[in-house]
């Protein structure tokens, strides 16, 4: 029998093979689909869309098909294969998960690039009619726990009101539209919200009963407070608005692109803000992300151009199309490195 670093070996080499036979039908056949395809992330889609219009608009190629199904979603669909029945490209409000990068080293595909687009600040909004709300991290971790800490012990989420949490909060039902668990945003919340605020006793006693407290603070209640959304923002927006107690999170395109009928909630007593978000200073920012297919390259029509619009200082500068519609453009140094990683087609590793 072999040992187990042999059959690694052997894996390795069978995933290679059986890349490299996919790549080869692909290109035998490389004009069976003459239009970019996209999915991932909603919180991208709304830039990736201007992107592909304005690069139809050119009259070179088509304009790419763009479908918006959770970070998640399209992480699995670009990672099932190389081939014209793949998608080209996914768009991701996070970086690549390891077991993502394993998938795709399974099914052959072995190369891919990454390009970090700019920067998101997750905006917890309400409707403008509401009045203006500030929250701690630790007050929206206790807002949506299935498991609260209460005088030295985990219990199932008590809180009915926000003033239930604190005195200083409003007499009113919780009421929080979140994300589904596929969702990069969703990923987000769940480091930089549910991780920073689950509090210290609570973290202590799950690593007491044996209990991985990351996984666990992340865990949302299932009782009717936190409400699952879906992917659609727009939707979220629409319930916002009918419903002036209600909270929901998207990325701060949606937020600018919507500031007639929501607002903000402040997060540690700070507002979202192109500013905040660039520098980071707003307690909920993160960075945005697209992933591409290298084997597509050069087969499917308009895949370096694609790259180079997207990454354009006409698109992503600070005076770029995309920082109108709400994107928060790169510091220079990192924008160099998202330039060069589409002109030069760079590879990450997926080991």
């Amino acid at each position: 029998m072999l040992n187990l670093k042999k059959r690694k070996i052997m894996n390795r080499l069978i995933n290679t093979l059986l890349g490299f036979l996919l790549v080869l039908s692909f290109t035998t056949t490389s004009y069976s689909r003459d239009q970019i395809k996209i999915v991932g992330s909603s919180t991208v889609y709304p830039y990736a869309t201007v992107v592909a219009e304005k690069f139809g608009k050119s009259g070179k190629f088509k304009t790419p098909v763009i479908e918006s199904t959770g970070t998640g979603g399209g992480m699995k669909l670009f990672c099932a294969g190389v081939g014209a029945n793949h998608p080209d490209v996914t768009n991701a409000s996070r970086a690549i998960k390891p077991k993502e990068k394993a998938l795709c080293e399974k099914n052959g595909v072995a190369e891919i690039i990454e390009i970090v687009v700019g920067n998101d600040g997750i905006s917890l909004a309400h409707a403008v009619s509401s009045p203006d709300a500030n929250f701690t991290k630790e007050q929206l971790w206790r807002a949506l726990a299935a498991k609260v800490d209460v005088d030295g012990k985990l219990v199932e989420n008590p809180y009915k009101q926000w003033s239930d949490i604190d005195t200083s909060l409003p007499s009113k039902k919780i009421e929080i539209l979140i994300a589904p668990p596929t969702s990069g945003t969703r990923d987000a919340w769940n480091s930089l919200v549910m991780g920073k605020g689950c509090t210290k006793t609570a973290k202590s006693l799950y690593d007491a009963a044996g209990k991985k407290a990351k996984k666990e603070c992340a865990k949302m209640r299932e009782d009717g407070y936190a409400v699952e959304a879906g992917e659609n923002d727009t939707l979220i927006v629409q319930k916002l608005t009918s419903n002036p107690n209600a909270y929901g999170f998207f990325g701060y395109s949606y937020l600018v692109a919507n500031k007639d009928k929501v607002k903000a909630a402040a997060i540690n007593g700070v507002q979202p803000s192109l500013e905040g978000i660039q520098d980071y200073s707003y307690p909920i920012a993160r960075p945005l992300f697209f992933y591409v297919k290298k084997a597509h390259i050069g087969v499917i029509p308009g895949m370096e151009e694609y790259l180079k619009e997207f990454t354009s200082k006409k698109a992503m500068g600070n005076r770029g199309y995309l920082a109108k519609i709400g994107l928060v453009p790169l510091a220079s140094d990192k924008y160099k490195v998202t330039r060069t990683a589409a002109l030069d087609l760079n590879i990450i590793s997926i080991k």
